[in-house]
């Protein structure tokens, strides 16, 4: 395996907050990803500036070992990396077809149709209700719709951020299965997610980030067995 992604000492401001003070990590191509943490950790702000929605204050983002960190967010997207962000950010009043289409925008190949029908393979629901509204499914159809757009422009990291918030445990289940089954078919996935049990369980590698930091990193499993972890992230004492 290669480092398809690296962020350095990154550090990010919002104004005079620095949200990100010194957070590394590296993807490895084919892995799945964790980063854990509680809420307001940087996390969310990490992903957005790798998306290109931020700009970093401090650091480095090296995609394919190339800088990206002062690139515009289209140009990050073309290069192959899709960002699913919290909230799900769907366009409630056009249909799932149309939905998907919007993450195909930046394509130019022929393909758009297949993938198309490889989000509905992932996810039956979709094919079924493909001329409905996303205004009108549920939490959890919503955020199927929400990765089908995002892996609909092809990408090869996969940035996926909070996928089982607000959701049933069985829907959070199917999401997760649906990870692994991306990671299957040869995609990168950086994951962001509180559900620490479930993420460090799927995950190749994690990383704690804690106030802007990297504080912690290892194997997810390592990671799942160590103390600071699991008082910490799982509740235990």
């Amino acid at each position: 395996m290669s480092a398809m992604l690296e962020v350095q000492n990154l550090s990010v401001a919002y104004g005079a907050i620095e949200a990100v003070r010194d957070v590394t990590f590296t993807v490895e191509e084919g892995q799945i990803v964790s980063l854990i943490g509680s809420n307001g950790a940087g996390k969310t702000t990490t992903l957005r500036t790798i998306s290109g929605l931020l700009k970093p204050k401090s650091g480095k983002i090296l995609f394919e070992g190339a800088a990206i960190d002062s690139w515009q967010a289209h140009t990050i997207l073309e290069r192959g990396i899709a960002h699913c962000p919290e909230g799900r950010r769907l366009f409630g009043r056009m249909t799932v077809e149309e939905n998907l289409q919007l993450g195909a925008y930046v394509r130019k190949d022929t393909g758009v149709e297949k993938d198309m029908q490889r989000v509905y393979e992932l996810f039956e629901v979709l094919g079924k209700r493909r001329h409905e509204k996303a205004g009108l499914f549920s939490g959890g159809e919503q955020q199927m719709l929400a990765i089908g757009r995002a892996i609909m422009s092809r990408p090869r990291l996969l940035m996926l951020d909070e996928p089982s918030m607000g959701l049933s445990p069985i829907m959070t289940q199917v999401i997760f299965n649906t990870i692994s089954e991306l990671k299957s078919q040869g995609t990168t996935i950086l994951l962001v997610e509180q559900n620490a049990l479930a993420a460090l369980a799927l995950s190749d590698r994690g990383y704690v980030v804690d106030l802007g930091r990297t504080t912690l990193e290892g194997p997810g499993h390592e990671l799942l067995a160590d103390e600071r972890v699991r008082a910490a992230y799982l509740g235990e004492d």
